[in-house]
């Protein structure tokens, strides 16, 4: 199996449903890591929790799974000797809690879910840490009683800060300080208390300015200094004592770290099979009985993805047969079949339940194999059919006798003949390694190998032909038929016609007889009428003539018994009519007495022509001299 198979079932796309349900990402990094497994035992291990924790949901409605989390990266930090702060260690107190209640929760029910209570023996607690920190550490803060030490420097660190508070509250209630002060009462500013003096005055009063605004300044009365040091000593002297008590309670964190880890690992399987759960609720699943041997036995199967109402799905193979065949016309449902038999047996190994009903039996395989679309790609440049055979070659060599085969339209996207006879070759291989074969087509071909063969069966997919509509059920034992006659006839398509089809389809007779009288007829016909519709060209019309782009002059239009002939480049040429283009009428170019045939002419030739009719001597003895020439 990879990742391909896993995208064109959708079992990603299952799985992160299954995912939302977890509290924790330990459950959900177990979750995107599952993968189905080719081992009955460990199936049956997987559903068998799922149950269990499905019966708990089912009787309790909830389980405490409550300070779940994922405190990995804590601690990776106490195995590198980082001591933790209040907020890591409560987190800490949490998860150890957590573990302590699921393991509480679980304690008397070896005979409802024995195999769940048997991993809570597992959780180590540790009661003495979780109370140390619940003691030492309250709302993200340490407490006074964490340490005596720590409990008498607060208390030396409330009474300096009293008498810091008494000082300034007589500064403020001297009359003498009274046009300094902008507001009458203490404000603290970076961790000091301060007198909001009038920012004109700030000179005026023995301190130092903390902070101001435009109006302003918030001063450190000279007077508490002694009180402010002593107090800034304090709090030094608390943290270094704060920090001495994290110190203690990460110790005790990091001798148990091997421990706390395993505990982690056992919370993480219970948040990822009661998620398991939580799915199995929310689609109504359950386990089915299951077999290492090819057995599938569907009843009422919904594809988990699909929302609404769905047909369900009766399937059968394994039993008295290994290979089935479906038929039927496009968009009946055909594929669907294939992805929920693929998609529910990877759900199965994974320890999911299915949506099926009850006594469904499935298979556990090795390896399950998909060939669903054209899986072309820009990056090879294969063709559709290529990459289709590139995708069976693969799947013929990695097939053996505990593999789910999954074809659609096997055979497909080449000539028809060829692609049936391939397809038949590759369903006889695959079927002699032993494997569970389930494949569509659209070939009579490979339905007539599949009625012939006494471990193949035709199945079809059920059509209304009153509405033209699939019903999405599969009728097993059936050869399904594309519907296209039927469909012709609906749509308007004569008898007559439908009559030669359904006869081609059997007999192959097709009609000979030749059209060839009637063909002349019609074309004689359709000349006369293109010779009516097209222009008539006239002597003198000029012309562009099409294959060349270039003018000429007609000469002699065309005829029935003549072709059209030009004038182009000082010669005469035939023309074809339909690669001429009617440019100006000679009309619209000559006057109405104008000799057109001068057009045909060279200025030497008219030259001469004149000459002679005028009783040139010079033009007679050139006629002479080009007649004694030519003799």
């Amino acid at each position: 199996m990879n990742n391909e198979v896993f995208e064109k079932l959708q079992y990603n796309e299952m799985k992160e449903i299954v995912e939302s349900y977890c509290v924790s990402s330990l459950g959900k990094k177990l979750i995107r890591d599952l993968m189905p497994s080719g081992n009955k035992k460990v199936v049956l291990n997987r559903l068998e929790e799922t149950t269990e924790a499905r019966r708990l949901l089912d009787c309790t409605g909830s389980v405490p799974l409550q300070g779940i989390s994922n405190i990995a990266e804590l601690i990776e930090k106490v195995e590198k000797d980082i001591i933790l702060n209040e907020e890591q260690i409560t987190q800490i107190a949490a998860f150890l809690r957590g573990c302590q209640k699921i393991q509480t929760y679980m304690k008397d029910r070896s005979i409802e879910v024995p195999m769940l209570q048997g991993y809570s023996l597992c959780i180590q607690p540790f009661p003495t840490i979780e109370e140390e920190i619940e003691y030492a550490v309250r709302n993200n803060k340490v407490c006074d009683e964490a340490s005596n030490t720590l409990k008498k420097i607060r208390r030396h660190m409330a009474i300096a800060e009293d008498k810091i508070e008494e000082r300034l509250n007589q500064f403020l209630k001297n009359p003498h300080n009274k046009s300094y002060i902008q507001e009458f009462f203490i404000s603290k500013r970076q961790e000091k208390l301060t007198v909001p003096i009038k920012l004109a005055y700030k000179n005026k009063v023995e301190g130092t300015v903390v902070e101001s605004t435009d109006k302003t300044a918030f001063m450190e009365i000279n007077s508490v200094n002694k009180y402010t040091a002593e107090l800034l000593n304090l709090q030094v002297e608390e943290s270094m004592e704060e920090y001495k008590v994290l110190s203690y309670l990460t110790g005790l964190v990091y001798e148990k770290c091997d421990s706390i880890k395993r505990n982690m690992e056992v919370m993480g399987q219970y948040d990822m099979i009661f998620a398991k759960a939580k799915y199995s609720k929310s689609l109504d699943g359950r386990s089915p009985q299951i077999n290492d041997y090819g057995m599938v036995e569907i009843k009422q199967g919904r594809h988990p993805l699909l929302k609404g109402k769905v047909v369900p799905l009766d399937f059968k193979i394994g039993t008295d047969y290994r290979s089935l065949i479906i038929t039927g016309p496009n968009a009946g449902g055909k594929t669907i079949v294939l992805k929920t038999v693929g998609l529910l047996t990877l759900a199965m190994q994974s320890g999911f339940h299915i949506p099926v009903g009850e006594g469904t039996k499935m298979s556990v395989f090795d390896k399950v194999y998909v060939d669903i679309g054209d899986g072309q790609s820009l990056e090879n440049a294969l063709s559709t059919f290529s990459s289709h055979v590139k995708n069976l070659a693969s799947i013929v060599n990695n097939t053996n006798k505990s593999t789910l085969l999954l074809f659609d339209e096997i055979g497909s996207g080449t000539e028809p003949g060829e692609g049936a006879a391939l397809a038949i070759a590759i369903l006889e291989a695959l079927y002699q390694k032993g494997a569970i074969t389930v494949a569509t087509t659209h070939y009579n071909e490979i339905k007539d190998f599949s009625a012939g063969h006494p471990d193949f069966e035709n199945a079809a997919m059920q059509f209304n032909r009153e509405t033209l509509e699939p019903l999405y059920k599969l009728l097993i034992g059936q050869a399904g038929e594309s519907n296209a006659l039927w469909i012709a006839k609906k749509m308007g398509i004569g008898a007559d016609i439908l009559k030669n089809a359904a006869r081609y389809m059997k007999e192959k007779c097709y009609n000979y007889e030749t059209v060839e009288p009637k063909r002349k007829r019609l074309h004689i016909e359709n000349t006369k009428e293109q010779e009516v519709q097209r222009e008539i060209l006239e002597k003198g019309d000029k012309v562009i003539l099409l294959e060349y782009g270039e003018e000429a002059i007609v000469y002699k239009p065309k005829t029935q018994l003549e072709s059209l002939i030009v004038f182009y480049k000082g010669e005469l040429v035939e023309a074809d009519e339909r690669r001429v283009k009617l440019k100006l009428r000679a009309r619209d170019l000559y006057p109405a007495d104008y000799d057109l045939d001068s057009l045909f002419t060279s200025f030497k030739e008219r030259k001469l022509e004149h000459d002679i009719a005028r009783g040139s001597k010079k033009a007679l003895k050139k006629i002479r001299k080009e007649s004694k020439i030519s003799n």
